[in-house]
């Protein structure tokens, strides 16, 4: 009995031990529940800053130290300025070459203090031909890049068609349809002179062999806060429309209550396919106002008819004090065809 005693002792002894040694590894899945929830807090603290960083400024690469052209692709433009070094009897022109490699005027065209690209014009000064009723400061489309083999006017390398014209142009042309944009506020329109000119400039255009599908105007009147938004399209050789996108063009428009302050910055776009001509307006934090017309009996897609952009300031004044003057400064300026 007493050895049949002391094994069941042992063995109760032995089923003891077993059991606690077998709940050890249990222990061990606390700490990996805390490692297992430390990446997730870390990951929720760093997905807002790299969305800060994705917010900064458009136009933070420019560069107020140097010369336009070292901000800006302009090795596709010319520019007119209201001198007349050459003698010439007209504006001067600062070719592609010698624009893109740093050429700046502090009168007329040159970097501002933000790196933007400075446009300024005095009503006063010469024209680039004897047609023309008003001086500019203005960026032609050279789409040679400064190629001298093509001539500068007519079907050519150097100029566009629209898509709707004869394939022959297309093919001879530099490219067909086009889009030009720019991000742009106007610093200073004119407030002397007679009552139709006054505030008045052109910023953007499309120019046909000797109309303009498109003229865009920006205008505030001398005593108004905000500027209007309107722009014309000049059929071949025909009638004038207008189209006014914000506020009036009218000389005696009263403030827009959704119009554009001087140094407001505002973007275009100016686009053509085929026939129909699309123009928007985009403001931060505002809906975009677009207008669309068809330009299908405008009479652009006959044969011989050439295109080039223009951007700028075109002045509208030429009865104000000689000194006064229209400025605006460019942030962005892109163009582009089909080919």
């Amino acid at each position: 009995m007493k050895s049949q005693t002391k094994l069941l002792s042992l063995f109760i002894l032995a089923f003891l031990f077993f059991n606690c040694s077998s709940s050890e590894p249990e222990t061990p899945e606390e700490p990996e529940i805390v490692i297992g929830e430390e990446p997730e807090e870390q990951e929720e603290v760093e997905e807002p800053e790299e969305e800060e960083e994705e917010e900064t400024g458009a136009f933070e690469d420019l560069d107020s130290s140097l010369p336009p052209s070292g901000n800006f692709d302009l090795a596709v433009w010319k520019i007119s300025i209201p001198t007349d070094i050459d003698g010439s009897g007209t504006a001067d022109d600062i070719k592609e070459d010698d624009l893109s490699s740093g050429y700046e005027d502090d009168r007329f065209f040159y970097t501002a203090e933000d790196g933007g690209m400075v446009f300024k014009c005095p009503n006063a000064g010469f024209k680039t031909s004897t047609n023309t009723s008003y001086t500019r400061v203005e960026l032609r489309e050279m789409l040679r890049r400064g190629n001298t083999d093509f001539n500068t006017t007519g079907i050519s390398r150097n100029n566009w068609v629209f898509g709707s014209a004869p394939q022959q142009d297309i093919d001879n042309s530099g490219g067909y349809d086009g889009v030009l944009t720019a991000t742009l506020a106007v610093n200073h329109v004119t407030t002397t002179g007679s009552t139709s000119h006054r505030g008045r400039v052109i910023v953007g255009q499309i120019h046909a062999n000797s109309d303009e599908p498109i003229r865009l105007y920006y205008r505030k009147l001398p005593n108004n806060e905000l500027g209007s938004i309107y722009f014309a399209h000049e059929e071949n050789n025909d009638d004038e429309f207008w189209y006014e996108m914000i506020g009036s063009r009218s000389n005696s428009a009263s403030n827009p209550t959704d119009g554009i302050a001087l140094d407001e910055k505002f973007s275009y776009r100016i686009e053509v396919v085929g026939n129909e001509l699309t123009v928007t307006i985009i403001r931060e934090g505002k809906e975009d106002v677009t207008q669309v017309v068809d330009m299908s009996d405008s009479g652009y897609d006959v044969g011989g008819q050439y295109m080039y952009f223009k951007a700028g300031v075109y002045n509208q004044n030429n009865s104000g004090d000689d000194e006064d003057f229209v400025q605006a400064t460019f942030y962005s300026l892109s163009q582009s065809h089909t080919n």
